[in-house]
């Protein structure tokens, strides 16, 4: 990369995520120095960000760049080391940044939770930027890095083989702050990420030609809605892309490293079965209405009716945000002893389970805006560390033998084992 470019643009910064990505960036930059620019679309709209949210920053770079524009898109990606791409939904607006990005042989990182677009950057671009020595790693914020590198962190920690691992992801509020928690651009990437999740097999098919081993004892779904000794209520699946990015890290781990991939189900706990109850209503409802074009432009139209409150176009208020707490915790069942292959089936049953667990606040846009930067920086200074010198990637494949991990848990994560018992 060349010496005069910057280590971190952060397009899209005009938007919810984009805005609170600058007022960590500049949080970050006096602790962890680094270069780092906005880009966007409006010039003025680029430099009242910075007025509001990076006021004791000085001479920041603005670089006007418009998705629709290939040119200045490609001017962007030149003047920058990483892309750190706000701009969502990913699925409309992701792809000519990726390109440009390789073209440019700059590195790209976003928060995308949209498992068809990141899967199918996987296809289309995997070895253009493996060739170009670029990383592009997608999901890196509350979808997914807490939940992979979580799996990861139990995996280092587990000493022995690990089998499956189940997740309970928890979040609640100390007050009674009210008001959305989720900003409307989330809300459109679950749309239309819905609406076209039908895509996903046929994708699978062609990116994953050869499938994964099937392993012995098998991990079967608790179903839609149980109680768990490890998170106190009442659970049901976790609709999100965690697992799907997960088990994208597992097979790179089998197939680069020889590593047995963990089975993995995800789920989430609710207090009460009441709030369960209205969830799952809320979910069915709006699955339904994703399958039709009325039914979805109603759900845009309408986010605050048709979520309960939980979402509009301003975005939840900072007392929210800062307010707003989660944990993920994991249940790993496996052995104390590896195998000589990964596919060499244990004679015994299971002989140990380990629980860990990843807690922080704010996930949507406090977690996620630090773990997106701490991604970039990573690559900035660790690729030493990271795998295949380029591709389009996992986090977990990415950065799983980087520092990441310890970073984080000096910044508002905490990755932390809970238990370990050897039957």
């Amino acid at each position: 990369m060349a010496g005069e470019r910057l280590d971190i643009v952060i397009f899209g910064a005009t938007g919810f995520t984009g805005k609170y990505t600058v007022l960590h960036a500049a949080k970050l930059a006096a602790e962890k120095p680094f270069s780092w620019g906005i880009a966007g679309r409006r010039k003025e709209a680029l430099e009242a960000v910075l007025k509001e949210f990076a006021p004791d920053q000085e001479n920041i770079p603005i670089i006007i760049a418009d998705v629709n524009d290939e040119e200045s898109l490609k001017k962007m990606a030149e003047r920058a080391k990483v892309i750190v791409n706000c701009c969502g939904p990913y699925r409309f607006y992701g792809e000519p940044v990726i390109k440009a990005c390789i073209e440019a042989r700059t590195h790209h990182v976003d928060v995308s939770g949209e498992p068809q677009f990141i899967e199918r950057m996987a296809l289309e671009y995997g070895k253009q930027a493996k060739e170009a020595g670029v990383y592009v790693v997608s999901a890196c914020g509350f979808d997914s890095i807490p939940c992979d590198l979580g799996i990861i962190f139990l995996q280092q920690k587990f000493n022995g083989e690990v089998n499956s691992v189940e997740t309970y992801l928890n979040s609640w509020n100390t007050k009674n702050t009210g008001g959305a928690s989720i900003h409307y651009g989330t809300w459109e990437s679950a749309v239309y990420g819905l609406a076209h999740a039908n895509e996903l097999r046929e994708l699978r098919r062609k990116l994953y030609p050869e499938p994964l081993p099937k392993l012995k004892p098998k991990l079967e779904s608790k179903g839609s809605i149980h109680r768990s000794a490890i998170s106190e209520g009442w659970s049901m699946i976790f609709p999100g892309s965690d697992r799907s990015v997960a088990l994208r890290t597992q097979r790179f781990l089998y197939e680069k490293y020889n590593q047995r991939p963990a089975q993995i189900q995800t789920y989430m706990t609710f207090k009460s079965f009441f709030t369960l109850l209205a969830t799952a209503v809320i979910g069915a409802v709006f699955s339904l209405m994703t399958k039709f074009e009325c039914g979805r432009t109603l759900l845009l139209k309408y986010p605050k009716l048709f979520s309960g409150g939980f979402v509009s176009h301003e975005g939840p208020a900072p007392e929210s945000m800062n307010d707003a707490h989660f944990s993920l915790t994991f249940k790993a069942c496996g052995w104390t002893e590896k195998l000589a292959e990964p596919t060499d089936e244990h004679k015994e049953p299971p002989n140990k389970e380990m629980i860990t667990k990843v807690s922080g606040v704010n996930p949507g846009y406090g977690a996620t805006c630090i773990t997106l930067l701490f991604a970039a920086l990573t690559i900035l200074r660790e690729s030493d560390k990271m795998p295949e010198n380029g591709g389009v990637l996992s986090p977990g494949a990415a950065f799983g033998k980087t520092s990441i991990i310890e970073e984080l848990n000096k910044h508002d994560l905490k990755f932390e084992v809970v238990s370990s018992i050897e039957k």
